[in-house]
């Protein structure tokens, strides 16, 4: 069914615009993923495409040219250059990092005042998900629930007790046309301990926080207004501008004196203390790529013995060892009789470490930014 002919039969459809957050630079993925190319921008399952790419192909069935990106000033070309298709009227540039509360919360903005009715989809540009049918189904249900006049988070179905990601507690069914497995939130948990963890799953009530957000643009806005009152009234003064020629002046001017605060604290966990969130459970595959361990686990490129090796033309030779090589060089890269280890190798800085202490990465970027030593960063 084509997205048109969807649209008139589901009516919600018709309002769907998606927003893709193009932002964060990866550290723990240094030294590929850095400052001037984050992760978004690499291509890390072998599949051929990079991971922003991948995202926009995802949605594209729902939303058809109805696709805003946010990304830094310092990325346009890039980003411009894997989607060609994204115009300058779906492009929104950062000056400055200043965290998903400001980059959502103006995307909302700007939508709001294209069309009042539109429910926004906000989907980060460096996930790893498949298959693509399922992760749309759920948008599909997800869509329905917002329409319904409801804040909703997309949830993922726990596979294991991990610690890495933030829970949500889910609570009864809503009974929702077009959206049978919408549950109402309870409420939002921090990252828990590996005991906490454990009891989570046991319970079955609880599913991975995966910072996927469908809503009414109407209600964003109004919980973030009630709940930071600040950023709310400079993300306003943005939008009012944004779309005629006072846009840059207004931006330069406003944009760097906005408070910075995650999405999830500015307006989905008051908005879930105030019953306005709900929660569809995922049963796609997910992935945050939060570090080299999970490049190994995603990887669908060639294996040299126990080994995977991501890049175009690395030259790795293996003997009773396993782990991860990523080369961005021509350099011969031998692993004799080790295992689990991990190497990144590119021109101008090299990354040994072993997946166990994978997340350790990001310390040794703090270590290299406080000593100054910024050009590899």
């Amino acid at each position: 069914m084509s997205i048109e002919n969807a649209a008139s039969v589901e009516s919600p459809l018709r309002h769907f615009h998606a927003v893709i957050p193009a932002g964060g630079v990866g550290t723990r993925l240094w030294p590929l993923s850095r400052a001037a190319a984050p992760k978004f921008l690499h291509d890390l399952t072998g599949s051929g495409s990079t991971l922003l790419r991948a995202t926009y192909d995802r949605l594209e069935p729902l939303a058809g040219n109805r696709v805003l990106v946010v990304t830094g000033v310092a990325h346009r070309v890039a980003v411009c250059r894997q989607l060609p298709e994204v115009g300058e009227s779906e492009l929104v540039l950062e000056s400055e990092p200043k965290d998903s509360g400001a980059a959502i919360g103006l995307a909302a903005a700007i939508l709001y005042r294209r069309d009042p009715d539109t429910i926004m989809g906000s989907f980060a540009a460096d996930h790893v998900i498949s298959p693509d049918n399922l992760f749309q189904e759920t948008v599909r249900e997800a869509i329905h629930t917002a329409a319904a006049g409801k804040i909703v988070t997309i949830g993922i179905k726990p596979t294991h007790p991990s610690t890495g990601f933030g829970y949500i507690r889910t609570g009864d069914l809503l009974n929702i046309d077009d959206a049978p497995n919408a549950h109402a939130v309870v409420e939002f948990v921090e990252k828990p301990s590996e005991d906490i963890a454990k009891k989570y799953l046991e319970t079955g009530d609880y599913v991975w926080n995966a910072g996927m957000f469908v809503a009414p643009v109407a209600l964003m806005l109004k919980h973030l207004e009630a709940n930071q009152p600040v950023l709310f009234a400079g993300l306003e003064e943005i939008a009012d501008a944004w779309d005629t020629p006072e846009r840059d002046e207004v931006t330069a001017r406003v944009w760097p004196t906005l408070p910075k605060i995650a999405i999830d604290y500015a307006v989905a966990e008051p908005a879930a203390a105030a019953g306005d969130v709900a929660v569809v459970p995922g049963t796609f595959r997910w992935d945050d790529v939060g570090d080299f361990a999970a490049i190994g686990r995603l990887n669908n490129a060639g294996d040299v013995d126990e080994v995977t090796v991501l890049g175009e033309g690395a030259r790795v030779f293996t003997e009773n060892a396993s782990g991860v090589v990523v080369s961005d060089t021509k350099r011969v890269i031998a692993l004799i009789g080790i295992k689990d280890v991990v190497i990144v190798d590119t021109p101008d800085a090299l990354l040994v470490t072993t997946k166990q202490h994978a997340q350790r990465v990001k310390g040794a970027v703090d270590a290299l930014k406080a000593s100054g030593d910024t050009d590899v960063l």
